[in-house]
């Protein structure tokens, strides 16, 4: 018999060790935007987009200047933020082009479009926004069509247009 989750349960929040709670910081606070919504000890900071309790935790539990887990594997492949609309990723994405951050890669896949790149230990991060359900691709037995191909990030940046 297969169950299924309730159909309202959404992922909630996600904890990162880090090496370096400064360093981490600078990155979602002070490139991302985050705001910080609690502080123990100088060893973990709960972070929140609009006032949530928390929406990202650090710790440096495993102890400062921790080693990343080595390439291959197991672990956290990545975790996404998801924007609101186009125009929010495109924001981010000024943003990220403005301070010459290093991006990963840039797909779009269809259901969603996608900015890849990795946060200061190198946890993978995805920035995305979703496209109008209506217009996510189906195939013939009503399973969503997932596609990776380039994101048009000059498309994308033309959402900011009225913004100048």
């Amino acid at each position: 018999m297969d169950i299924r989750i309730h159909p309202e349960v959404k992922i909630g929040h996600v904890h990162l060790t880090v090496a370096d709670l400064e360093r981490s910081l600078k990155f979602y606070r002070g490139l991302l935007g985050f705001e910080i919504t609690s502080n123990y000890a100088n060893q973990v900071v709960f972070l929140s987009a609009g006032g949530y309790h928390h929406h990202i935790g650090l710790n440096t539990w495993a102890g400062k200047s921790a080693e990343p887990p080595p390439e291959g594997s197991t672990g956290l492949y990545h975790f996404a933020l998801l924007y609101p609309n186009r125009k929010e990723l495109a924001r981010i994405l000024k943003r990220l082009f403005e301070v010459n951050y290093k991006i990963e890669g840039a797909s779009d896949h269809g259901l969603t479009e996608s900015i890849y790149l990795k946060d200061p230990d190198g946890n993978g991060v995805e920035l995305y926004a979703d496209r109008p359900s209506d217009q996510w691709p189906v195939n013939e037995e009503g399973h969503l069509l997932m596609t990776t191909k380039p994101l048009n990030v000059i498309d994308l940046l033309s959402e900011l247009d009225n913004d100048f």
